[in-house]
């Protein structure tokens, strides 16, 4: 007999570095999942990628108590920004986008780096070819106030 599901949940979660501390561990606890046993699941799946990168997770867990995980790249946003070379600033230490995208660019990026980046989200992405794949990177790099030259 298949399980039931009791639930899906999004969590951004940076790469090997999930622990049971908020609001990881609260998401997971009010749920009834096992936070040590998804913590050590998460950090030896995500090993392999760049420490600190934010995962996008959906984490489907029954009602057996069980759990699967789904870890999506991270965003475009974090590619583009570590790509143009965006220094952390503000309260929470993090790069920013340009405040009036449209009329102000922060940054620039190559077509070749644009490239890269869409190669790296395609399972991600609703796209059928990289150039498709490109068009979205190119929109969330206007988005953000970041040039795209070459």
């Amino acid at each position: 007999m298949a399980k039931k599901l009791a639930g899906t949940m999004k969590l951004q979660i940076p790469a090997g570095q999930a622990n049971p501390s908020p609001p990881v561990g609260p998401a997971l606890g009010q749920r009834g999942i096992n936070i040590m046993e998804f913590c050590k699941a998460f950090n030896a799946k995500t090993q392999e990628m760049e420490a600190g990168a934010p995962c996008p997770t959906v984490i489907s867990y029954y009602q057996d108590k069980s759990f699967t995980m789904d870890i999506k790249t991270p965003p475009a946003s974090y590619y583009l920004k570590k790509a143009a070379g965006l220094k952390p600033v503000g309260k929470r230490n993090r790069p920013r986008g340009a405040e009036a995208p449209g009329r102000e660019i922060v940054a620039s990026v190559t077509a070749a780096q644009v490239r890269e980046i869409a190669e790296a989200k395609m399972k991600d992405l609703s796209a059928n070819d990289v150039e498709a794949a490109m068009q979205i990177i190119l929109g969330s790099a206007r988005s953000m106030g970041i040039e795209v030259k070459g």
